[in-house]
């Protein structure tokens, strides 16, 4: 990947690509998560570790292979039912294409069932040999398969269903390849084949298999994602004019009806109401709005703000730890952080809440129906009463009280036929045209 964070751990729509894999796995109701790593992997074990007490790190060392890797899992699986055998980097791969690999295993009552692929540049792919009968019987690196086969045999994915129970003895009986010095996890369909045990295989979609091994293939998961996670979308009645420019993280949800304009960036740990719109060139991450609100364009919500029911976040304005009420506005130029703003309030243009004093942040609380003019500064820790009006152009220290009003800035003072002296002082004495 041309830099020091490991493979797995580069990010794909919000999630590390070791991420989307774990979330496949508990979407098929995988009992036990066995992650297997190189030496030296802390960073990659810390997080998956974290991520639920069903998972078990194990160590390869050295790394021998595919084949030896499952070896190096062996003592933490089930000694029956289905081992499922998935790619870290392999981020695409969904709960449904698996659970149709293990529904083809158990009618076939096989052995090992392989996910096959057609993938549109077949080359650097193995591929799967059946027998007349349709049975697999050989997995077959690209540079063994005859000319036939190469045109026309699926493409091994890499994944596999097994059979726990067989898995072992298969597992005992790979040969070392002594031109690699690795143990092949493809060898167990020969192995099993010559114990009599039928093999077999079930084609998947294409996407679910690509793997990255570099920033080109990352940016190209990428995109293949994303389209996945649009048309989901559009499928379930979004409304998005610009589909192909809006970025979705993973976890994104957006209810029917929602509309969702041009150039808009979900991070992850958005949801999105039925009814709401989120305007072009918005940034959201870890964000709730609710029906009716509308976002936008050019608004950043960052985490932890819910933006409810008919509220409005205009161009220009940041939310960050913040409840924006029901109906409540921030339509212009404006950071409101770590603050409550009540139903109804009106938040005037040029607002920000000044919510870190350099060692700690600290809330502002606005209430229902209060009005904040123009280009005011509210220091926190401070509260703004219900109903209450600050005068544009304050800087508030103080709390305002219910239905005060409230203006904290110098009064005005004018000069008459003041500005000519001061031109013609700052221009070196000498007279000056205004105009």
């Amino acid at each position: 990947m041309r830099n020091s964070l490991p493979k797995v751990l580069h990010p794909l729509a919000g999630l590390p690509l070791i991420g989307h894999v774990l979330a496949t796995a508990r979407q098929v109701e995988a009992e036990t998560i066995v992650i297997v790593l190189a030496p030296d992997m802390d960073a990659v074990a810390e997080l998956v570790e974290k991520s639920g007490s069903e998972v078990r790190v194990v160590i390869q060392d050295p790394p021998l292979g595919t084949g030896h890797a499952v070896q190096c899992a062996q003592p933490e699986l089930p000694q029956d039912g289905i081992v499922l055998v998935l790619y870290g980097d392999t981020p695409l791969i969904r709960s449904e294409t698996l659970k149709a690999l293990v529904d083809r295993l158990d009618a076939d009552d096989a052995a090992v069932a392989v996910l096959g692929m057609r993938p549109p540049d077949p080359s650097g792919y193995g591929r799967l040999r059946f027998d007349s009968a349709g049975a697999l019987i050989e997995l077959v690196e690209e540079r063994h398969a005859d000319a036939e086969l190469k045109k026309s045999g699926l493409c091994n994915s890499g994944v596999m269903a097994v059979a726990a129970s067989k898995l072992s003895e298969l597992l005992s009986a790979m040969p070392i390849r002594v031109e690699k010095n690795e143990y092949y996890l493809t060898d167990i369909v020969r192995l099993a084949t010559e114990r009599g045990w039928r093999c077999t295989a079930t084609e998947g979609d294409w996407v679910d298999g690509v793997g990255v091994n570099s920033q080109v293939q990352l940016a190209e998961a990428s995109t293949l994602l994303q389209e996945r996670l649009r048309h989901r979308s559009l499928e379930h009645g979004v409304i998005m004019p610009a589909p192909e420019t809006v970025q979705l993280a993973a976890d994104t949800v957006i209810g029917p009806g929602a509309t969702i304009e041009a150039y808009v960036v979900f991070g992850p740990g958005v949801s999105v109401a039925t009814g709401a719109t989120v305007r072009s060139f918005s940034h959201l991450e870890g964000v709730r709005i609710e029906a009716s609100a509308v976002v936008g364009p050019f608004a950043r919500l960052r985490p932890n703000t819910h933006v409810q029911a008919g509220a409005r976040v205009g161009n220009f304005v940041e939310l960050k730890n913040t409840a924006l009420g029901e109906y409540a506005k921030a339509n212009h130029l404006s950071y409101l952080g770590d603050c409550e703003i009540g139903e109804h309030a009106n938040i005037g243009a040029g607002t920000i809440t000044c919510n870190y004093d350099g060692f700690a942040k600290h809330r502002t609380r606005i209430g229902a129906g209060a009005f904040i003019g123009s280009n005011s500064a509210l220091v926190a820790p401070i509260e703004v009463g219900e109903h209450a009006i600050v005068g544009a152009g304050s800087t508030l220290t103080e709390n305002v009280p219910d239905q005060a009003l409230a203006i904290a800035r110098e009064r005005q003072q004018t000069f008459e036929a003041r500005a000519p002296q001061i031109r013609n002082r700052l221009n070196g004495g000498k007279d000056s045209d205004p105009s």
